[in-house]
């Protein structure tokens, strides 16, 4: 999501600028993580349990952004509800909102969120989030309309403060037959052959019930990339092989310029955890227009970046 914010990108040979956000202050928990944010968005980052770092947070913000942990409400998942060991982490963010008092906040979650019993769960998520004086709202978005080879399905929930205008939502930019489909998105890596320098690397688990034996379809957007694959990525549409690490993070739109330091697991936890940059790209637009024409002294900056990203959504 730090680098759909901070823009300044390319993907599937069209440009994403720059945006006036800057980074002041990041944390993960996966060392491995933290090495490949550091190397590819050039900063520091407090890598570790978020409570642990929670007093070194800013004084002050314009935008909070985080995703967190979804493991205990996804459909995927353990289904522990909120107050699970991992969702219940969406406190930590309550509490860096309420510390920080940013005009905006963004944060991600899955579809599962809005799904049967945890419909409770996101009600207590949004009434923690705006007793704290913001107007909150949330919507499922499928990344696929936004320029990205996935059939991803996402929750954002975002919070303004009364010194910004409200939220609109990102219009989608792609109907389904305009989509990237999947081999438009890797096609070109069908001949290349195995590179860890490029993290084109991929599982050998054989198919099987427990290892996942779920196919692209070359026509179409990637199915979801997961995080806790365990050997169950999905299989390349016409090779004997499962996708690579490289191919993954192109269905998630991440530019080839983006490398990972890590081995196979761990970078397959990173693609599958990340929030698609291009997606998140044209949530940051969203964001720069609250600030469009509010008493900021980065008013004409943002106004110039709002004309640069139209000129990129148009493109």
């Amino acid at each position: 999501m730090d680098l759909g914010f901070t823009g300044g990108f390319e993907f599937m040979g069209r440009s994403y600028p720059q945006l006036p956000f800057s980074i002041i202050w990041s944390n993960d928990n996966n060392r491995a993580a933290c090495k490949t944010y550091t190397h590819n968005l050039g900063h520091d980052i407090a890598c570790g349990d978020v409570w642990d770092f929670i007093d070194e947070l800013p004084d002050e913000a314009d935008v909070l952004i985080g995703g967190f942990p979804c493991q205990d409400i996804s459909i995927n998942g353990k289904r522990a509800g909120i107050n699970g060991p991992r969702t219940g982490l969406y406190r930590a963010m309550v509490e860096g909102v309420k510390r920080t008092r940013p005009k905006v906040f963004v944060a991600e979650n899955v579809k599962g969120l809005l799904i049967g019993d945890n419909r409770e769960a996101l009600a207590q998520v949004l009434s923690d989030f705006g007793s704290l004086g913001y107007a909150v709202g949330y919507k499922l978005y499928r990344v696929a309309d936004y320029g990205v080879p996935q059939m991803r399905e996402r929750v954002i929930i975002v919070g303004t403060s009364s010194e910004v205008n409200p939220f609109t939502p990102p219009e989608p930019e792609r109907n389904s037959s305009e989509w990237i489909t999947a081999e438009e998105a890797i096609g070109d890596l069908e001949t290349v052959q195995e590179n860890r320098d490029l993290n084109h690397i991929w599982s050998r688990a054989n198919p099987s019930p427990e290892q996942g034996n779920r196919r692209l379809t070359a026509d179409r957007p990637g199915h979801t990339i997961r995080a806790e694959c365990h050997g169950n990525i999905q299989f390349h549409y016409s090779l004997p092989r499962r996708i690579s690490m490289r191919e993954a993070a192109r269905i998630q739109s991440f530019p080839d310029s983006f490398v990972f330091q890590s081995g196979l697991r761990e970078t397959e936890r990173q693609v599958g955890n990340a929030v698609p940059p291009v997606f998140a790209w044209h949530v940051a637009c969203s964001v720069l227009r609250c600030f469009q024409r509010s008493p900021s002294k980065h008013v004409a900056q943002t106004d110039q970046a709002l004309n640069n990203s139209f000129d990129g959504i148009q493109s």
